[in-house]
């Protein structure tokens, strides 16, 4: 089957499964013909990959009339987000339906640990239809915003990685085992002093390089789940961010997920990174691998070092591929 038709197959497929976890298949199955496989391994890939996940819940209409943001952050509404995106890309296309959107869903670009976002990049890249519907469908129903975006403090406009190390300081609670990524980003985003922090940070055409290459550090010296999705949602921003019309709101509501992902990690700076290894290892490993996330994370590094150039982006994809 070609990446075309699996994509369409993917109707099929709930948008989570195993109470909570992200359906990754569309998204590793772009990244990975991205990565050069053949249509021969994205079907295998795809049928490993099925057995983990759940049937599509039945079909629901989007109620005529009824504000498209009337139901954001319900789980539920995913049938009816589905039918909504899908009837509203058929008639506008997916410029004029992000460009109506994204004001409102930037504000809980975090959702499902940024996998909305990131799915939603990837459609765009592919450009699926069905797909781009899908992921704007899981990232309505699953919206959560990280606080209201603070206005930057003129006397104090630090560099992003200075308002990281701050917020460090932070104190949370005992964090459950079986908590999902986005309930201790939540945490951390009610924490009074993180919208104070937050607000300090200098928001400019550099952020999101920064934001971006320091993930891949942090990552590639903790092997952190949490700094891995710090990696594949920079990367997907950096897809999004053209379709915004106002691209200094929509970097501060990434900046707020960012930080609040940051804080939640708990990982840890300092450790020796690995000694990377080269693209021409790295690809035909990530190739091989039948797990979603070390795929995406190899795709979004490469993709990365394309656009912003240095960086320990094959240090990072060493960590994903190696464990250590």
């Amino acid at each position: 089957m070609s990446l075309r038709s699996l994509l369409d197959d993917g109707v099929r497929h709930a948008p989570e499964y195993g109470g909570g976890s992200s359906n990754l298949l569309p998204m590793a199955l772009v990244a990975l013909r991205r990565l050069g496989a053949d249509d021969h391994r994205l079907a295998e890939f795809a049928m490993r990959q099925r057995a983990l996940l759940e049937p599509a819940p039945p079909p629901a209409p989007w109620p005529a009339g009824d504000p498209w943001a009337g139901r954001l952050g319900d789980p539920a509404a995913w049938p009816a987000y589905r039918a909504l995106f899908v009837e509203w890309l058929g008639h506008e296309g997916g410029a004029a339906v992000l460009a109506q959107t994204l004001p409102t869903l930037m504000r809980g670009c975090g959702a499902a640990a940024f996998h909305g976002l990131i799915r939603t990049a990837y459609a765009l890249e592919v450009g699926h239809a069905g797909e781009l519907a899908d992921g704007l469908a899981y990232w309505a129903s699953r919206f959560l915003p990280l606080g209201d975006a603070p206005v930057p403090s003129a006397r104090a406009a630090l560099d992003p990685l200075a308002v990281l190390h701050k917020l460090r300081a932070l104190p949370l609670g005992p964090r459950p085992s079986e908590a999902l990524v986005i309930e201790h980003m939540d945490e951390v985003a009610r924490h009074p002093g993180f919208a104070r922090q937050a607000s300090k940070v200098a928001i400019d055409d550099e952020t999101l390089p920064r934001l971006a290459r320091h993930a891949a550090t942090l990552y590639a010296a903790s092997g952190n789940f949490v700094a891995l999705h710090l990696v594949t949602s920079a990367r997907a921003f950096g897809v999004i961010e053209p379709f915004t019309d106002d691209a200094a709101s929509a970097r501060m509501q990434y900046w707020l997920a960012y930080a609040a992902a940051h804080r939640a990690s708990g990982a840890q700076e300092g450790a020796p990174l690995p000694e990377p290894w080269t693209w021409d290892r790295i690809v035909e490993a990530a190739r091989a691998s039948d797990d979603a996330h070390v795929v995406k994370v190899v795709d979004a590094c490469r993709e990365l070092e394309r656009t912003l150039g240095d960086g320990n982006w094959r240090a990072a994809s060493t960590r994903a591929l190696s464990g250590r």
